[in-house]
């Protein structure tokens, strides 16, 4: 419990990687349609490699941030949008705790080097070469090759249902 009396808690984080073009966002786009559609609530966190501008300069949300805010929202009559330094607690559980604590589960896309567990999504046209390895975590394969860590669970590419069902055993225990 937080000063406030609130309670805060820490949903469980899957991280989902895989090669560019491996269908990783098709995949979690799938996920959060069946695990939302079973009652939860899904958050979605996405790693770019590339810069991103999340707020337009000259925008009152953003003079907010460059004024020194901590933190600046913006809020709509449909959405939220929030903008936050992110020069410490980058690797997604530790985002999860921090704003996350809404979400019964959360998905990951990317954080190949980030600690967590992680379910690779491996398709023969794009590489036959997992990103990651048991090691770093790896509880299970997406995938159209058979022969790859075969001591891990594999699911086809399309079994969403039989990925959430494996997604809420781990979950529940």
């Amino acid at each position: 419990m937080d000063n406030l009396g609130k309670r805060f808690f820490m949903p469980n984080v899957f991280i989902v990687v895989g090669h560019s073009g491996s269908g990783k966002t098709t995949l979690i786009e799938k996920l959060v349609r069946e695990l939302s559609g079973r009652g939860l609530r899904v958050a979605v966190i996405k790693h770019a490699h590339h810069k991103v501008v999340l707020d337009t300069p000259g925008k009152d949300s953003f003079r907010y941030k460059e004024a020194g805010a901590a933190m600046s929202i913006l809020l709509t009559r449909d959405a939220l949008q929030l903008v936050v330094d992110a020069t410490e607690q980058r690797e997604p559980e530790q985002i999860a705790q921090r704003f996350l604590g809404e979400a019964d589960l959360v998905l990951a896309e990317g954080f190949s080097h980030a600690a967590g567990v992680k379910i690779e999504v491996l398709r023969r046209a794009c590489s036959s070469v997992p990103r990651c390895s048991i090691g770093d975590g790896l509880i299970a394969i997406v995938t159209d090759i058979e022969e790859v860590y075969p001591e891990l669970p594999h699911f086809a590419l399309e079994d969403v249902k039989g990925i959430v069902e494996f997604i809420l055993q781990r979950v529940t225990g």
